[in-house]
C-alpha cells in the first residue's frame, strides 16, 4: 500500500472521511457519524455501520459483502455498482439514494425507504424488500426474478421498465401506479387477488408461484 493511502486510511471515522480505496472489514463503526464520507472502492466487508449517517457518501464500487447498514440513513448516498452480497440494509433511509448496477443478490431492504432511489441495471436476485417504502424508485432493466415485495408500501410511480421479474413475490402488492410494467412481466411474477395493476395490464388466469 502506497505511504499516502495508508496514512488516509489510518484516519479516525468521522465526517467527510476519505476511505476510497481502504481495507475496512469487519470493523465495529455503529451509530458512525459520516456525512459525506469518500468510500469509493473500499473493502467494507462485514463491517458494521448499522444506525449511522452515510447521507451523501460515495460508496461507488466498494464491497459491502455481508455489512450491516440496519438502520442507516444513507439519503443521497452512491452506491453504484457496490457488491452486496447478503448485505443487511433493513430500515434503511435511503432517499434518493443511487444503486445503478449494484451486485446485492439476497441483500435485506425489509423496511427500507427507497423512495426517490434509483436500482437501474442492478442484480437484485431474491432481495428481500418486504415492507419497503417505494415512490418514485426506478427498478429499469434490474434483475429482480425471485425478489420479495409482499408488504411493501408503494406511495408513487415504480420504472419496472425491461425489469426481469420472474417468480418476483407481489402477492398483495399496488402496482397500480408503476411505470414500463409489461404484460410478459407480470405473467412471470407472483401475484394473488389482492395484487393491484395498472391501467392496460390484466390478472393472470394462474400465478406460477405457490402459496408459500
Amino acid at each position: 500500500m502506497a505511504p499516502e493511502l495508508a496514512g488516509k486510511c489510518r484516519a479516525d471515522a468521522g465526517p467527510n472521511i476519505d476511505w476510497s480505496e481502504c481495507r475496512k472489514r469487519m470493523l465495529m463503526l455503529e451509530h458512525s457519524q459520516l456525512d459525506g464520507g469518500r468510500f469509493a472502492g473500499a473493502d467494507l466487508s462485514r463491517t458494521d455501520l448499522s444506525h449511522s449517517s452515510l447521507k451523501n457518501g460515495d460508496f461507488t464500487k466498494a464491497i459491502l459483502l455481508r455489512a450491516s447498514l440496519n438502520k442507516a440513513d444513507a439519503e443521497g448516498a452512491n452506491f453504484s455498482k457496490i457488491e452486496g452480497y447478503r448485505t443487511e440494509f433493513p430500515g434503511l433511509k435511503a432517499k434518493g439514494a443511487i444503486f445503478q448496477g449494484a451486485e446485492m443478490q439476497r441483500a435485506n431492504f425489509a423496511g427500507a425507504d427507497l423512495q426517490n432511489a434509483d436500482f437501474t441495471k442492478a442484480e437484485l436476485a431474491r432481495v428481500n424488500f418486504q415492507k419497503a417504502t417505494l415512490g418514485n424508485t426506478a427498478f429499469a432493466t434490474a434483475n429482480l426474478s425471485r425478489a420479495v415485495f409482499q408488504g411493501a408500501h408503494v406511495e408513487g410511480p415504480v420504472d419496472f421498465t425491461n425489469a426481469f421479474l420472474f417468480l418476483t413475490r407481489i402477492e398483495g402488492v399496488d402496482l397500480s401506479q408503476a411505470t414500463g410494467l409489461k404484460q410478459e412481466q407480470v405473467d412471470l411474477a407472483c401475484g394473488d387477488q389482492n395484487t393491484a395493476l395498472p391501467p392496460g395490464i390484466t390478472t393472470p388466469l394462474s400465478w406460477p408461484c405457490d402459496s408459500d
